[in-house]
C-alpha cells in the first residue's frame, strides 16, 4: 500500500505538470510508458505501472482545467468549462475558475471513495441490467443532445426572413456540426489517412482540430487582452451550491464513466440539465467534479471486484499487464487516487498563480501564437502530414460552433455517431455508402 501510494503521488505530479501542456493528452504519455516497459526499457512491475498510471490519470484530470481557463485549449472532457472559465478571465477571476473546478473534482473524488464500500455489489448487477441496453441509450443521449439545440434567437433581429434565421442558425449549426464531425469520425476509424504505426494516436489531430484550435485562432482574430489577474483569498459560493455542483457533476461523472463513448463533459450536461443548474459557479463545480468522476472513476472500474470493467484508454493500457485479484486491491486503488486528486488540486494552484505571472509579463496575444504553435507541432510530430491536414478539416468543422452560437459538444459527433452506428449494427452499411470499405 505504501510503494502504492508513493508512485501514485509521483504520477499526479508529472500528470498534473503535463495537463498544462495544450494538446498533450496523458494517454499519450502513457501509451509510450506502457511501449517502453513492454519493449524491456523501462523496468517496471505490472502493480506499480497500474498505481504510476491512476496518479497520472488524477493528476491530469486535476491539471487540464488549466490550458481550458488560460490558454482556451480544452481536451474533449473540458470543452463545457471554456465559455465560464474564459468569461472569468475575463473579470480577473481565472484562479477562481480553477480553484471552483478543482474542489469540484476534489469532491468527486471523494463521492468515488464513498462508494467504495457499495461498488462491488451495486455496479456489476448495474451492468447486467444495462448492457443490452447501450445501443439505445446512447441513441437517446444522442437525440437529446440535438433537440437541446432547439431554435433560439436573441430578439432583436428585424421581423422576418433575418429574426427566423436568428432562431434557428443555433440549430442548424449544431445539425451541421454533428454531421460533419460524425463523418469525420467514419473516415477516421473505416480510412483513416494518419501512418498505421501511430494509429493509437488517430484521433489527435481530430480532437485539436475541433476543441483546441477554434479558440486559440478566435482568441488571435479578436486580439483579446487580460486584465491583471487576481489571485482572491476566499471564494463566492456557499456550501449548499458547492454541494450541489459536487453532488451534480458526480452523477454526470458517472454516467460517463459507466457507459461507453460518453465523456465527463457530456455527463456534466445531462447532469445539470436534470437539475436545472444555472448559477456559474455551480457549473464549474459541477463540471471539475464530472471530469475527474469519469477519469478517474472509469480507471478505478476496472479495479472493482466482480467488474474489471475496461473504460478509457488508461484501464486498456493497464490490463494488458495487471490483473485485480481482490478487493483489498480496489481499495487500495481508491486510497491512491484519493491521495493523487488532493496532490493534484494542490499543485493546480500553484500551477495556476505562475501561469498568471507569466501573463503578467508577456502578452496574451503572443501566449496565443504559442499555444498555436505548440498544438500544430504535436499533431505533425505525433501523426506527420496527413495529421495536419486531418486537423485542418476539423478545426473547420470545430469553427462552425464557436461562430455560429451552438454548443462545442456537437463536435463529439466524431465519435458518437460511428459508435451508435455499429452498435445499431448499421456502421459498415453506412461506411460502404460513403466508400470507406472498397
Amino acid at each position: 500500500m505504501t510503494e502504492g501510494l508513493i508512485w501514485a503521488a509521483l504520477g499526479s505530479a508529472v500528470g498534473s505538470v503535463l495537463a498544462v501542456i495544450p494538446a498533450l493528452h496523458i494517454y499519450n504519455v502513457a501509451g509510450v510508458l506502457l511501449l517502453l516497459v513492454t519493449m524491456g526499457k523501462l523496468p517496471m512491475t505490472p502493480e506499480v505501472m497500474a498505481f504510476l498510471f491512476l496518479g497520472l490519470i488524477a493528476g491530469y484530470a486535476m491539471g487540464n482545467t488549466l490550458p481550458s481557463v488560460f490558454f482556451a485549449a480544452p481536451d474533449e472532457s473540458m470543452v463545457f468549462v471554456v465559455l465560464p472559465g474564459q468569461k472569468y478571465l475575463l473579470q480577473r477571476r481565472g484562479y477562481e475558475a480553477v480553484v471552483l473546478t478543482g474542489l469540484g473534482g476534489v469532491g468527486g473524488m471523494l463521492v468515488l471513495a464513498l462508494l467504495a464500500p457499495v461498488a462491488s455489489r451495486l455496479l456489476p448487477a448495474l451492468r447486467e441490467i444495462l448492457q443490452p441496453h447501450m445501443a439505445w441509450i446512447l441513441w437517446t443521449i444522442i437525440a437529446y443532445v440535438l433537440l437541446s439545440e432547439w431554435p433560439k434567437g436573441t430578439g432583436r433581429a428585424p421581423a422576418g426572413l433575418r429574426r427566423c434565421w436568428d432562431g434557428w442558425r443555433s440549430l442548424i449549426a449544431g445539425l451541421t456540426t454533428f454531421l460533419l464531425s460524425g463523418l469525420l469520425g467514419f473516415v477516421l476509424i473505416y480510412r483513416s489517412p494518419v501512418s498505421l504505426s501511430v494509429a493509437y494516436q488517430n484521433l489527435l489531430p481530430a480532437f485539436v482540430g475541433l476543441f483546441a484550435l477554434p479558440w486559440v485562432i478566435t482568441n488571435l482574430l479578436s486580439r483579446v487582452e487580460l486584465p491583471p489577474q487576481h489571485v482572491a483569498c476566499d471564494l463566492d459560493v456557499s456550501w449548499p451550491a458547492l454541494m450541489q455542483g459536487i453532488a451534480t457533476g458526480a452523477v454526470g461523472g458517472l454516467f460517463a464513466a459507466f457507459l461507453p463513448i460518453v465523456t465527463g463533459g457530456i455527463g456534466g450536461f445531462l447532469a445539470g440539465h436534470a437539475t436545472a443548474q444555472r448559477d456559474e459557479r455551480v457549473f464549474l463545480v459541477a463540471q471539475g467534479s464530472a471530469k475527474v468522476v469519469y477519469y478517474v472513476g472509469g480507471f478505478l472500474l476496472f479495479f472493482v471486484p466482480g467488474l474489471h470493467l475496461t473504460r478509457g484508454g488508461m484501464a486498456w493500457m493497464v490490463s494488458t499487464r495487471y490483473t485485480v485479484y481482490t478487493p483489498g486491491d480496489y481499495y487500495a486503488a481508491t486510497g491512491c487516487a484519493l491521495l493523487a486528486t488532493v496532490i493534484g488540486f494542490l499543485l493546480s494552484l500553484a500551477l495556476s498563480r505562475g501561469l498568471i505571472a507569466l501573463l503578467g509579463r508577456v502578452s496574451y496575444r503572443v501566449v496565443s501564437w504559442a499555444t498555436l504553435g505548440l498544438l500544430l507541432t504535436v499533431v505533425v510530430a505525433v501523426t506527420g502530414l496527413a495529421g495536419l491536414v486531418v486537423c485542418a478539416v476539423a478545426t473547420g468543422i470545430g469553427l462552425i460552433p464557436v461562430l455560429w452560437g451552438s454548443r462545442r459538444m456537437n463536435a463529439m459527433g466524431v465519435l458518437l455517431l460511428p459508435v451508435a452506428l455499429n452498435m445499431a449494427g448499421l456502421g459498415d452499411r453506412v461506411a460502404a455508402l460513403l466508400g470507406l470499405l472498397g
